[in-house]
C-alpha cells in the first residue's frame, strides 16, 4: 500500500516549453523534457531547456539521450552526454534523465559512473533503457548500488499495466532505497489502480491530445518520414488530462 504520508507525485512527459506550462496548469509536479518523441525522446536543444526552465516553476528533467535506437553509447556519445548535462545544468533545469546498457543488456556502470559525476548535486532519473535490461532484478540492485534517485519503468512489458506484478516486485525489493516510478502506457482511467497495485510514490504519464495543423503546407510535399501534410497531427499536452491523472492519484493514495 502506498504511504499517506508521502504523497503520490506526477510527472508528465513533454516536448516543448509550450507543453511545460500546460503541464504545470493541469497539476504536474515535474516535467521530463525531450526533443522527437517519435525516437522515445532525444535531448532537446539548448535553447529549449532555457524556455522551458525559464516557463515554468516546476522541475524540468531533461533527457540526456543524444539519439534513438538502443542504449549502447559510444566514446564520443559519451562526451557529447556528460556536455549536454552540463548545458542542462547551466540552463536551469533541476535534472536529468540517463539510461545507457552494454552490448550484453547489462547497466553500463562504466558510463553511468561518468554521468552521475557530471550530474552530482542534480535530480537523476534512469529511464526505460532499464525495460531493456537482461534483468531487471540484477540491474535495479545495481542502479541502488550507484545511488540513483529514480528509475522509470513499464516493469519490462510493453505498457505499465501489462508489466505491473513485476513493478510491484520492484517496488518491494527497493524498500525506500530508490523510486520506481512506472511509466509507459499510464492513462488516467487505470492511473489509480497501478498506485494500489504496485504501491509507488511517483507516476510517469504522457497527456497527449491530437491537434491537426491548420498552418498553410503542400499537400503533396513530404515532411518527415513519408508523411503528408494531410496526415500531420501535432500533438500537444492537454491540462485536462493532467488533471484527471491528478485526481486519479489522489483516489489511488486514499
Amino acid at each position: 500500500m502506498t504511504n499517506p504520508s508521502s504523497p503520490l507525485r506526477l510527472e508528465v512527459c513533454v516536448d516543448s516549453a509550450d507543453a511545460c506550462v500546460l503541464a504545470a496548469e493541469g497539476g504536474a509536479d515535474r516535467v521530463e523534457l525531450c526533443a522527437d518523441l517519435t525516437e522515445g525522446g532525444i535531448t532537446p536543444s539548448a535553447g529549449m531547456i532555457r524556455t522551458a526552465c525559464r516557463a515554468v516553476g516546476i522541475p524540468v528533467m531533461v533527457i540526456i539521450r543524444p539519439r534513438g535506437g538502443d542504449f549502447s553509447a559510444s566514446p564520443r556519445e559519451v562526451e557529447a552526454m556528460e556536455a549536454d548535462i552540463a548545458i542542462a545544468r547551466a540552463e536551469g533545469a533541476h535534472g536529468v534523465v540517463i539510461g545507457n546498457l552494454t552490448q550484453d543488456g547489462e547497466i553500463d556502470e562504466a558510463v553511468l559512473s561518468r554521468l552521475l559525476e557530471a550530474a552530482y548535486g542534480m535530480d537523476v532519473t534512469f529511464h526505460r533503457a532499464f525495460d531493456h535490461a537482461r534483468d531487471l532484478s540484477r540491474s535495479l540492485d545495481t542502479l541502488m548500488r550507484h545511488g540513483v534517485p529514480r528509475v522509470l519503468t513499464s516493469g519490462g512489458r510493453p505498457t505499465v499495466r501489462e508489466g505491473v506484478d513485476v513493478i510491484a516486485a520492484l517496488v518491494a525489493r527497493a524498500a525506500g532505497r530508490i523510486v520506481v516510478m512506472p511509466g509507459g502506457g499510464v492513462r488516467e482511467d487505470h492511473a489509480a489502480d497501478i498506485v494500489r497495485a504496485t504501491g509507488c510514490t511517483e507516476i510517469h504519464a504522457t497527456a497527449f491530445v491530437g491537434d491537426r495543423s491548420t498552418a498553410f503546407l503542400r499537400p503533396e510535399v513530404p515532411i518527415s518520414k513519408g508523411r503528408v501534410p494531410a496526415d500531420a497531427e501535432r500533438s500537444r499536452v492537454a491540462p485536462e488530462r493532467v488533471r484527471a491523472l491528478r485526481a486519479a492519484l489522489s483516489a489511488g493514495g486514499a
